[in-house]
């Protein structure tokens, strides 16, 4: 049996100390992708643009719940950049006004309100980061407040 580095010792405190205060785990990882990305799919909005792109939903989900585990859980699960994955969508503010509502309301359905902020909090954070950099990458550089919108350009 190896030892833990530092790092992974670290990384390990924090994950324990993430689910003893919030309650999740890869279970509700699992639920919450599912049960959210189900609605996107539904979605009048983001629907065409998932199923555009998304060739096998089970892989997707799959890399969404590593996705959340790391985000969330501090796991390491997920190996991937997902601003290179978002560049080229055809979307903007209304888009992530649009994720974010849906992942609040999927979040509240399926997770204790401790659970609820964490996962919220990170929801928002990523949302604004990935608006800033597809804006960014369209040559919009927005300031504080300002939102990204396609039609403008």
């Amino acid at each position: 049996m190896t030892e833990l580095t530092e790092a992974e010792a670290r990384r390990a405190r924090a994950t324990a100390e993430i689910v003893a205060r919030t309650g999740i785990d890869e279970t509700m990882i699992d639920r919450l992708v599912r049960r959210f990305y189900a609605k996107v799919r539904d979605d009048s909005l983001l629907g065409p643009i998932f199923d555009a792109r998304v060739e096998d939903w089970e892989v997707h989900l799959q890399r969404m719940c590593a996705f959340w585990s790391s985000v969330a859980l501090l796991s390491g699960r997920y190996h991937g950049n997902p601003m290179v994955k978002h560049m080229p969508l055809p979307v903007d503010s209304l888009h992530f006004d649009r994720w974010l509502d849906l992942f609040r309301r999927t979040v509240r359905e399926v997770c204790p309100p401790a659970a609820e902020a964490h996962f919220i909090d990170r929801a928002e954070r990523i949302a604004e980061s990935l608006e800033l950099g597809i804006a960014g990458g369209q040559g919009v550089l927005l300031s504080r407040g300002q939102r990204y919108c396609r039609e403008s350009l």
